[in-house]
């Protein structure tokens, strides 16, 4: 059949399919970098070292864990500070936005002082390791091989943690729920005893609705989900919810609904006096009794001071 359409016609809609396209790849390439800014703003990536670190503790091994990024290997740098006890319980632990791993010396410090061996990883796009910025993806493919070099570092299930402070509590949930799943799948025992979240929330958009205004629809906005909420319903493991009752960057109720979605075996510890960094240190004892109780740990008690004042 021929073509009828005048050719007028055919040049208008030739325009009109390429305006139309042009505006299509604006909106993508304008998605693009929406979500790189959205990216750039949850991790808050401050480069270097932080002001505070005053080196590397004592006993402290560094190295790399690889992992496959497209059929290619990057690195993630990591440190393994094993306790005094060879059969020392382990964690690992996955920290918040903005700083590496020499922002964290005071609350890995402390995880150590409580007794933990304590591996530590720094997410690609952070300090040592590889990569550009990170997204929610990577930081839980991250956690997930960190998590099978723990296995590694320590055989014993019944004696590994996972820990997460503020973000990284986003990231310890999704690793713990993983790890529930796939037990559940195989019908086979968690290979975790516990986990430990501090001063975390919910979702990521519940946190930014609580900073800007909660009748902002931003849940359509943002690409980067970082939802504990529904993921607390899946876990097979003993959870540890603890929270600064002073907290002024992410408000303490939202522990307390992420307390109420966990299943049993679970304890929420508000610790007064404490804000969003300084739960172990202000709370250390209660801290510890809580880990003991809840995970039928002996541990001993803290011997000194947190390192850092802040991190």
């Amino acid at each position: 059949m021929r073509n009828a359409m005048p050719g007028k016609l055919r040049g208008r809609c030739a325009k009109c399919i390429a305006w139309s396209v042009a505006v299509v790849m604006l909106v993508v390439a304008g998605c693009a970098q929406l979500a790189e800014k959205e990216r750039e703003l949850t991790f808050r990536v401050v480069p270097g070292t932080a002001s505070w670190f005053g080196g590397l503790p004592a006993g402290v091994q560094e190295s790399d864990l690889v992992v496959d990024a497209d059929g290619r290997p990057q690195h993630i740098h990591a440190w393994w500070w094993p306790a005094a006890a060879r059969d020392a319980p382990a964690v690992l632990y996955l920290h918040g936005s903005r700083w590496n791993l020499t922002g964290q010396t005071s609350r890995i410090d402390q995880l150590h002082d409580f007794g933990f061996s304590v591996l530590a990883i720094d997410y690609r796009g952070f300090g040592k390791s590889d990569g550009d910025l990170p997204s929610e993806q990577t930081v839980y493919e991250d956690a997930r091989v960190a998590w099978d070099r723990l296995t590694e570092l320590q055989p014993d299930a019944g004696k590994r943690f996972i820990y997460g402070h503020s973000l990284g509590g986003a990231v310890a949930v999704d690793l713990a729920a993983h790890l529930s799943q796939a037990a559940a799948q195989a019908g086979t025992p968690v290979p975790a005893h516990g986990l430990i979240v501090e001063s975390s929330f919910t979702t990521l958009a519940d946190i930014a609705r609580a900073v800007t205004s909660p009748l902002l629809p931003v849940q359509f906005l943002l690409s980067q989900k970082f939802d504990s909420l529904a993921k607390m319903r899946e876990l097979r493991m003993p959870v540890l919810l603890v929270h600064g009752a002073g907290d002024s960057y992410v408000p303490s109720r939202f522990s307390e609904e992420l307390y109420q979605a966990a299943p049993e075996p679970k304890r929420l510890l508000l610790v007064n006096g404490a804000t969003h960094n300084n739960c172990m240190r202000v709370g250390s004892a209660e801290y510890l009794a809580a880990i003991r109780e809840l995970f039928s740990l002996d541990a001993p008690a803290p011997t000194r001071e947190a390192r850092g004042p802040r991190s």
